[in-house]
Parts: C-alpha cells; sequence; structure tokens
C-alpha cells in the first residue's frame, strides 16, 4: 500500500481474537481503516502448552487477560498509519481503559516526538457502551512466580533473588534467542517461553516506508507473561524494571518522552490495575528490583560470576546470530553498563564479560558525556539516571584498577564540581520511591543484599 493511503487512514480497529487450546495459538486481528479501503493485520502468540488441561476457571481468567494483551499489541500495527481514532471492539472497565490509552500515548511518546505526531499524545479509545461483566477472583499469590528473563544483569539478579530466597522461580521470555538459551543453561533452571510472531505485511510497509518507531514493548510481552502463568497455574509474573526506568529523557509538547515508560512504574501501577479490575488476578504482576538503582543492581550481580559468559544487556547483541558476540561495544547501553559494573569487580573480569576495555578508549569519551548530562538529554536507551553515571564515575575514580583510565581522566576533567555535590552515594543505594513488591516478597533482595 502506499504511503500516501496510509496517512490517509482515519481509524486503527480490532476486529477479533481468537485461542485453540489445543495447539496455544492465540490470533489477534487488527485493521486499519480509511477512505481508501481497509488494512488487516494478524499477530500470531503461541503459548507453552501446560502438561495437563486447563480448568474452565483458568480458561476464563487467560481468556481475560489476552483481551487486555489484544488491545495492547496493537501498538505494533497502530503506528504503521497513527490514525486519530482507536476504535475498542467491546465495552471495558476503568481500569482496562486506563491502561490502554496510556499505552498508545505515554507509551508512544518517543515515537510521536520523532515522528513530529503531538496528536498521538492526545488519544482517547473510543468502546462501544455497555456493561463490563465482573471477573471471578483468582488468587495465585502463593504459587512459583514467573520470572522474566532478558539476557541481561537485572533479570539474572532477579532470578538469583528469588532462588536464595526460597521461591523457586520459573524462567520465562518471549522469542529467547541464544542469548537467553544460555542464560537460562547458566541459571540451571527449567524454563517456559512463548512466540510471538508480527504479521508480515507490517514488515512489507517497514521496508517501503511507514512510519516507525519505539513501542512499548515491555507492555506487551508482559501480557503475555501473565497469561502464560495463568495458563500453567503459576503465580505472580516477577519483573526486574528499576526505579531509574520511570526517569523521562524529555519534556515534548507539554507530554513527558521516556524510552522506557512501559517498564516504569506508573506502567506497572496500571497494569496490574487492569488485571485486577479485568480479570480478577490478585497478585498479577510486580518489578522485584524498583526500589533499586542501576548501579545497586550492578553492586548486587557482582557477586554471580557463573553468568559472566553468557550475560548481554546491549539490544545490538540481540540482533547478530554469533553467541560470541554480546556486546558491541558502542552504544549507550554498553557505556553505562560498563561504567556501572566497574566498580565491583576487577578490571580484568569486567573486559573479559565487554571483550574489550571502554574506559580504555578515548572514542568512548563523547558517549559518557551523555550519559553524564554533560552534552545531551539522557539517550534514548535504558540506562540509568545521570546521577548513578555520577556516583559510577567517582567510585572507578577512587579504583585502584580504573583510577588511571584514559576516559575516566577525560570525564573527571569535563564534570563541574557541583555535579560531584549533588551527586548523593547514599541516595544511589538506598531503596527508594514507589513500588509493588508483596511484603511476602521482599525477603528475597534481603537474601542477596
Amino acid at each position: 500500500m502506499p504511503n500516501g493511503q496510509l496517512r490517509r487512514m482515519d481509524a486503527f480497529a480490532f476486529p477479533s481474537h481468537s485461542f485453540d487450546p489445543a495447539t496455544g495459538r492465540a490470533a489477534l486481528d487488527y485493521a486499519l481503516t480509511g477512505p481508501d479501503g481497509e488494512l488487516r493485520f494478524t499477530e500470531v502468540i503461541t503459548f507453552p502448552r501446560p502438561e495437563t488441561p486447563p480448568s474452565p476457571r483458568t480458561l476464563d481468567a487467560f481468556g481475560r487477560v489476552l483481551e487486555l494483551l489484544h488491545l495492547v499489541a496493537g501498538v505494533s500495527y497502530y503506528k504503521a498509519a497513527a490514525p486519530p481514532r482507536l476504535i475498542l471492539p467491546a465495552p471495558l472497565g476503568e481500569a482496562a481503559t486506563a491502561l490502554v490509552t496510556a499505552v498508545y500515548t505515554k507509551g508512544l511518546a518517543e515515537y510521536a516526538y520523532r515522528n513530529d505526531l503531538p496528536h498521538v499524545l492526545e488519544l482517547t479509545p473510543t468502546p462501544p457502551p455497555g456493561k463490563v461483566p465482573e471477573p471471578t477472583v483468582l488468587d495465585n499469590s502463593d504459587r512459583r512466580p514467573l520470572s522474566t528473563v532478558g539476557g541481561g544483569k537485572d533479570s539474572i539478579v532477579s532470578l538469583e533473588a528469588l532462588r536464595r530466597g526460597g521461591f523457586d522461580p520459573v524462567p520465562f521470555s518471549v522469542n529467547p534467542n541464544h542469548i537467553i538459551v544460555s542464560v537460562n543453561e547458566a541459571s540451571g533452571l527449567a524454563p517456559l517461553a512463548a512466540r510471538r510472531r508480527l504479521d508480515p505485511t507490517l514488515m512489507e510497509l517497514n521496508a517501503a516506508g511507514a512510519r516507525n518507531g519505539h513501542i512499548p514493548v515491555t507492555a506487551i510481552n508482559s501480557l503475555i507473561a501473565v497469561a502464560t502463568a495463568v495458563l500453567h497455574g503459576l503465580g505472580p509474573v516477577v519483573m526486574s524494571n528499576e526505579r531509574s526506568a520511570s526517569d523521562p529523557n524529555l519534556i515534548w509538547n507539554g507530554h513527558e518522552v521516556n524510552h522506557q515508560w512501559s517498564k516504569g512504574v506508573e506502567a506497572e501501577g496500571l497494569l496490574r490495575a487492569a488485571l485486577a479490575g479485568h480479570a480478577g488476578l490478585t497478585e498479577p504482576y510486580f518489578s522485584l528490583l524498583r526500589p533499586l538503582s542501576e548501579l545497586h543492581i550492578a553492586r548486587l550481580f557482582a557477586q554471580f560470576a557463573r553468568y559472566d559468559d553468557v550475560v548481554t544487556s546491549c539490544n545490538a547483541a540481540f540482533k547478530l546470530h554469533d553467541p560470541s558476540a554480546r556486546w558491541c561495544g558502542k552504544c549507550p547501553k554498553c557505556q553505562f553498563i560498563f561504567l556501572a559494573l566497574a566498580p565491583f569487580m576487577p578490571r580484568t573480569r569486567l573486559v573479559h564479560i565487554f571483550g574489550t576495555d571502554l574506559l580504555a578508549d578515548p572514542a568512548q569519551a563523547p558517549g559518557y558525556l551523555e550519559l553524564l548530562g554533560i552534552d545531551a538529554h539522557k539517550p534514548f536507551e535504558c540506562v540509568g539516571e545521570v546521577a548513578e553515571s555520577v556516583v559510577a564515575l567517582g567510585l572507578v575514580a577512587e579504583h585502584p584498577d580504573w583510577q588511571d583510565a584514559a576516559v575516566v581522566r577525560t570525564l573527571l576533567a569535563a564534570i563541574p564540581s557541583e555535579a560531584w555535590t549533588a551527586a548523593n552515594a547514599t541516595d544511589v543505594f538506598t531503596p527508594s520511591g514507589p513500588h509493588f513488591v508483596p511484603p511476602t516478597y521482599a525477603k528475597a533482595l534481603t537474601a542477596i543484599s
């Protein structure tokens, strides 16, 4: 379809969805509509099948989670045209409506900013009138947790904290690649996985120049995880999102633009409320690491050397098929993670993990100046707050292995004295801020602190 026709689309709809328990296959249908006709998409998500057939009560709760997933996953297709109207397929309660509205506005804020589409920030879904049936309450809070694994330090810390806390976690991922498979193998735990297949038509549109950009994929994967946990009779889904994920990158047209919005505490609260109100789940989902800073998590990770040869937090590495290529060594995420880990492990160990020494390479200095808030706003990446980078730099400047590194010397000369004064290491290593960690799970963090 020519881009001109895409730009004239005036509505995005959700025609239908289905699930086959025999195969675990869910089909989610979407439609862009306009004066030139209709463009349909079908996304397929294949859930791991449980060993025993689920009960009718379980299937009912699963179906209600799938309804939310159908709505949230549509952002991938909406963005190809960004029409002004969202037409929801059925009546929706207040909490579920709030989640969907936020996913398509705040979750797409970076996309709207980069494509100069301010109307996206004002989208208002229009559900049909009608009464929403009350869900039956499902209390799964005392069952084994499903712990999402992305291959990075954060999810490893959560997995090991849960294990040491006696919770017997089940690792979970969507479309696991070689990195995630290696991390699961290193954990020694039996994982579950779901498969998500985007409609190929979307790829064709993107290749032809359709509007594209960042989407709140964590919200999508979170609902896939919750649906899997319900289907398998498991407990809450445990995420590994830290407090800095709630920190916006910039303000645009009066709105916060946050690359990590769907990892932030606001999105977590909206998702929890929607799952409780729409699906009846009493303890569906929370982030175990929410009260912690990235630097605090890095300090905790340093004690788990068993993952040194498999861990990666580099998004570029996930696009490669070489299992040995785990870090690109150039992106903001690589730069931040290297700096965050440096104070807590010997230089030889960190260089072994990354395969290179980023703090010895003068060409890395401009990227670190951005992380430190000197030359630009915080990068559109999953990196920590500016204050954390400043504290980490102060710690490596005092570390005998790092104090003479070329980049460290360059950065120390560039940091204004007031920045050092404002950065407080005590604050960085003190759990704080809003969170949803259940009291019964608080002992998991204590077990590894």
